[in-house]
């Protein structure tokens, strides 16, 4: 594609503009067109009844391109109550109706599994009925959390409404000192702009930083977009995109457009200089509480949590692994390690990572959301303390109200398992 105005455009507006058949800008609201649609166990059946509401005078009740739909199963899988089993049932059966992919309770989570199977491509507008949809934005595309009412007009349609939203630039240069990732970039951001720096904006990363960063660490600063407010976080794609997507989409060819133009003007720009930067953690209980390691170290565990849709990659457990090595985990605290997927599990399992973390004392799960959002196992008690390596630390996020749940990479988070307290990295 080319860009036809007279203007330089953000990736956003020239995203929308493709949505929309027509040129847009920055403020204008336009009705547009959705080329990937994803839901899931929680939020899926509500927009299965809320599209029969919308088709019930209508003689055939099929969802506008089944192709471009995608229905997992992740949050409460396998089935944790008859309720969960229900949903379960009723997605199964209304995918297997409409001909659409439905991804099992095997598969993994959402956030994974849709870029890992090659259903998002830059340029693309993405819709999902969860709020951390704004992952995919690490491919180069406008992806954005729905609600469930919204979806099922998507079901519908194919079609919704937006507003093209304002861009605010994040620009980081600099060498990540050792143990230092780009969990901990994202979290100092959040924590410099604060819950609502980014809302309703569209949060792009950009720098010699950002582009050093493999698709795995781009996805986690793609995730967490939403924690500073933001309606989609982007990483313009690159050589690191193409090449991800070529062992995922035959016969995928590489279009240079989708960036921003020279020249573009961002709502807000943000310059940081990440090669001092220390280990970052969030703190009860918002993820924009956020502080160097050094000032909570010593801080003391109940449960370490590495895995979730924001580091649950093969390239995070790995770092758990090697900075583990053969030393068990601290007396009196619980490691529960989940991979997002079925295919990150598989390389966890050959590079014989499941073997180390067992004998370690560790727990490894099958790929799901696990404790994250409250979820169906491993949940903090009363008065518990946790360390987690997912995106959202709210109380009673993964277990009691009276809970304590820190954020961090998976560095920390494996420093931290050894001693039984939050832990610096650079000291293991």
């Amino acid at each position: 594609m080319s860009n036809n105005t007279d203007h330089p455009m953000t990736i956003s507006e020239k995203i929308f503009s493709k949505a929309a058949g027509k040129t847009v800008k920055t403020g204008d609201f336009v009705l547009a067109n959705i080329d990937r649609a994803m839901t899931h166990d929680i939020t899926g059946p509500l927009a299965v009844d809320g599209f029969y509401e919308i088709m019930r005078d209508k003689e055939e009740k099929k969802v506008w391109d089944p192709s471009k739909i995608v229905i997992l199963f992740d949050h409460q899988v396998p089935a944790d109550s008859l309720n969960a089993a229900a949903n379960h049932t009723m997605l199964r059966k209304f995918a297997k109706e409409q001909g659409i992919l439905n991804y099992d309770v095997y598969e993994g989570v959402c956030h994974q599994v849709m870029p890992e199977k090659g259903h998002v491509k830059p340029g693309d507008l993405v819709v999902g009925s969860d709020s951390h949809t704004c992952a995919y934005g690490a491919l180069g595309s406008f992806s954005t959390g729905i609600g469930s009412t919204d979806m099922a007009a998507v079901f519908a349609s194919g079609k919704l409404w937006f507003k093209v939203p304002e861009t605010v630039r994040f620009e980081v240069n600099g060498k990540l000192p050792e143990n230092v990732y780009s969990k901990d970039v994202i979290l100092h951001l959040i924590g410099d702009v604060g819950a609502e720096g980014a809302r309703y904006k569209a949060a792009e990363y950009t720098g010699s930083t950002v582009r050093d960063m493999s698709m795995s660490e781009r996805m986690t600063m793609s995730n967490m977009a939403i924690e500073m407010g933001g309606k989609a976080g982007i990483v313009e794609a690159d050589e690191t995109t193409e090449a991800y997507l070529k062992e995922r989409i035959p016969g995928y060819e590489f279009d240079p457009y989708w960036k921003s133009d020279e020249g573009v003007e961002y709502s807000e720009f943000h310059e940081y200089d990440v090669s001092d930067l220390a280990p970052q953690v969030a703190c009860p209980h918002n993820v924009d509480n956020v502080k160097p390691v050094t000032e909570v170290e010593g801080t003391k565990l109940d449960q370490v949590f590495v895995g979730s849709c924001t580091n649950g990659r093969f390239e995070d457990i790995e770092i758990v692994a090697k900075m583990m090595g053969n030393e068990p985990v601290a007396k009196g605290v619980r490691l529960l390690i989940i991979p997002a997927s079925r295919t990150e599990y598989m390389k966890v399992l050959r590079a014989g990572y499941i073997e180390q973390f067992m004998e370690a004392g560790a727990i490894v799960e099958s790929p799901c959301c696990g404790p994250c959002m409250g979820g169906s196992f491993g949940l903090l008690g009363d008065g518990e303390v946790g360390l987690a390596t997912s995106n959202r630390n709210f109380k009673g996020r993964e277990g009691s109200p009276d809970s304590f749940v820190y954020l961090s990479s998976p560095a920390t988070a494996a420093a931290s398992a050894l001693t039984g307290e939050i832990t610096d990295p650079r000291t293991i």
